[in-house]
């Protein structure tokens, strides 16, 4: 029964720590195709939101798996992958404005542009010929 548990826990081990990989990969590969900066800063979403965070608990995991279970561990885990959903949606939003403040130019195709409009315009739609 245990060699089948180790069995499932490595697999499952396996699979977060490719799945992260292979989301910052994505994310990596991604980026060259960003037409501007806030697709580039768009494209880090995924990767730090979803990528690293599996990465983090397959190796907490794997730590568990090998050394034995560690409450300390598992608190700075969680806090870890809490952190790091929290910061990736925070610095996404922050690094878009400030690249748009910058006057960094924006692809025209990139629509709606809230920052923009001044506050109380009517509401943007997207352009319809997106290619």
């Amino acid at each position: 029964m245990m060699a089948v548990l180790d069995i499932a826990l490595t697999v499952l081990i396996s699979a977060l720590l490719l799945g992260g990989g292979f989301w910052m990969l994505t994310a990596a590969l991604s980026m060259f195709h960003g037409r501007d900066s806030l697709s580039r800063i768009n494209v880090l979403s995924p990767a730090t939101g979803l990528g690293l965070p599996m990465i983090v608990v397959g190796a907490f995991l794997q730590h568990t798996r090998t050394d034995g279970f560690a409450l300390d561990l598992l608190l700075k885990t969680g806090i870890t992958v809490v952190a790091l959903i929290i910061v990736s949606s925070v610095a996404s939003n922050v690094l878009s404005r400030a690249a748009y403040s910058s006057g960094n130019p924006v692809d025209p195709r990139t629509a709606p542009q809230d920052l923009e409009r001044a506050p109380g315009e009517g509401e943007q739609t997207p352009h319809s010929d997106d290619r």
